[in-house]
């Protein structure tokens, strides 16, 4: 994709008279060129796996470090049981966030969105949407082009990954069109999954591509910062639950930019604060697995445990 810029974006929004996800959809097109069938069917294989993915969830399974496995399910039998503080909606996205994030430690088969880090988020709020019949399918789609292109453009003007090379951990999936960039931290990941997630919501309540840009810089802006510190260098803890709170800050976002509430802070701005916190950031705290919560005792304990 040729965009470097949401305000690209939203101005050929403006030139076009066309909605965010034309803009990104008309892009992919030109750049791979394809037809807009065959970028549909893309995109539709994209939303076919996020779906099976959450369909599969084995609640009984368990990663092989044995560290995570099973929270899935826990949260699902809470949230049917008890009257959870969050809410019916907000804990079943809670639940699929867990459950995606596991079936990834699993090495089950989904969707990097836009790592396999990351996977949960997306899908953690449009599945639940899609499944309750919010929105149609079409419009699921339509979505997915949104948060592609807000990835896109993170991953042009900063990075998506957590480290250098990639930083996404087990599973198999696309990456909705956007590429994998140097370190920066979990910000990078959750932050951008986050970013791709709120722009989505907008789009699919509505919100125009100003509100769309301002709900991404929203939900990145919350982020800055957050480390990547996985314990025994695995993309499990604390992973797969960064993957919830990736999802819940999108749905708040979401709502704030449809309230009308923006980022004082320009969304392309955001993005480069974000580059800017993560070429600055320990590269202890960047995936390798050497500060943060993966170096506490305890998962020093664990480390050695597994032979790592």
């Amino acid at each position: 994709m040729a965009f470097h810029s949401l305000e690209e974006i939203q101005k050929s929004c403006r030139e076009k008279n066309i909605l965010f996800w034309r803009a990104v959809l008309l892009e992919d097109m030109a750049d791979r060129s394809v037809t807009e069938a065959e970028s549909m069917q893309s995109m539709q294989q994209m939303w076919t796996a996020m779906k099976s993915a959450s369909e599969q969830y084995d609640r009984t399974q368990v990663s092989a470090s044995g560290l995570v496995g099973k929270m899935g399910a826990q949260m699902e039998e809470y949230r049917q049981s008890k009257e959870p503080l969050c809410g019916p909606f907000v804990s079943k996205v809670i639940a699929r966030a867990l459950e995606m994030g596991e079936s990834n430690a699993c090495m089950k088969r989904i969707v990097a969105a836009p790592t396999a880090g990351a996977c949960g988020v997306l899908p953690a709020v449009l599945v639940p949407l899609y499944e309750e019949e919010r929105v149609s399918e079409d419009e699921v789609i339509h979505a997915l082009y949104t948060a592609a292109g807000i990835g896109q453009v993170i991953a042009s003007r900063a990075f998506i990954a957590g480290a250098a090379g990639g930083g996404a951990g087990g599973g198999g999936g696309g990456a909705l069109h956007t590429l994998a960039g140097a370190a920066g931290g979990c910000q990078a990941e959750i932050g951008a999954a986050s970013a791709m997630a709120a722009g989505a919501l907008v789009f699919l309540q509505g919100g125009d591509e100003e509100q769309i840009s301002h709900g991404a810089a929203m939900a990145l802006k919350n982020l800055l910062g957050l480390v990547c510190d996985p314990v025994a260098g695995l993309v499990e803890v604390p992973c797969v639950k960064r993957n919830v709170i990736g999802a819940v800050n999108a749905l708040s976002s979401a709502d704030m930019a449809l309230a009308g509430i923006t980022s004082r802070i320009p969304p392309d701005q955001v993005i480069d604060a974000m580059k800017e916190v993560g070429e600055s950031m320990h590269v202890s705290l960047r995936e390798t697995g050497e500060g943060g919560v993966a170096n506490t005792p305890e998962a020093r304990k664990i480390k050695e445990k597994l032979g790592m």
